[in-house]
């Protein structure tokens, strides 16, 4: 073997000691590497166990589990879009010079984080759900969520804002800026890349923690596979769907996240 195509092969494998980017050939070599590597040990264990895999059940359920993933994938996208604006507001307050709402904000995050989903999900739908009237689950479901989520994200927005240099600060104020304006053209679109990948990740993690309002019976993913597998008993194939249906949310909106962080990159 000549020594430039030994060097090619291993090129495959590795990255550079300069960082460069791998290349296409290289990235899905690797990619489906590790795929076989992640199917080989579930594939031994259950081989270990004898255990022989029926698929006919999820076929037999599809529509009710669709179902599940439709609701689950609508909980997802509003819930987002809220949180986004509660966390912004969240935010904003904890950067408020008055006082009341600064304090109503840390409140806020703190009571939300502090405490249980869960017990929160049983308090929220319970008493306050029921004290002003709101019957409709999915509604509930998605402010129970938003609210949830929102405080991690105060949280994120307000580390951003605080990790821009005070020299920036001073720098618009020389310039003439009005706080809007210094908010608008130098503060957010630098907070904007630094929190995508915080921001992300929390979005995932509200994906998942939707499958918890299974206890107030919406009629969610998680819900609707788990009342299949309790008729089935094929709890692999039952939660071998629910996952890969959790990766089909949860997937997109990493890619979403690096193609922005691309896309609003700059040199600093």
């Amino acid at each position: 073997m000549k020594h430039g195509e030994g060097w090619g092969m291993r090129n495959i494998f590795r990255i550079d000691n300069r960082g460069g980017k791998p290349g296409l050939l290289s990235r899905w070599t690797n990619i489906m590497l590790v795929g076989i590597f992640i199917s080989a040990i579930f594939l031994v264990a259950l081989a270990s166990l004898g255990y022989r895999f029926d698929w006919s059940v999820i076929w037999v359920y599809r529509i009710k589990m669709l179902r599940g993933y439709g609701m689950t994938f609508l909980l997802a996208l509003f819930s987002i879009i809220i949180s986004i604006f509660i966390g912004a507001a969240g935010a904003a307050g904890l950067q408020c010079r008055i006082l009341f709402f600064r304090y109503l904000s840390r409140a806020y995050v703190e009571g939300i984080r502090g405490t249980p989903f869960l017990v929160q999900i049983i308090f929220f739908y319970f008493i306050i759900a029921t004290a002003v009237g709101l019957n409709n689950k999915f509604i509930v479901g998605v402010l129970i969520l938003s609210i949830f989520t929102g405080a991690y994200v105060t949280e994120i927005i307000r580390g951003g804002i605080q990790s821009i240099p005070q020299s920036q600060w001073v720098t618009a104020r020389s310039l003439g800026f009005t706080g809007l304006q210094t908010y608008r053209f130098i503060i957010f679109p630098q907070v904007f890349r630094r929190i995508l990948p915080a921001l992300a990740g929390q979005m995932s993690s509200l994906v998942k923690d939707s499958s918890l309002l299974s206890v107030i019976a919406v009629s969610e993913l998680t819900q609707n596979v788990l009342e299949v597998d309790a008729i089935t008993f094929r709890t692999f194939e039952d939660l071998t769907f629910l996952m890969l249906g959790y990766l089909l949310i949860t997937i997109p909106i990493s890619i979403l996240s690096k193609w922005l962080e691309r896309k609003y990159y700059y040199e600093s």
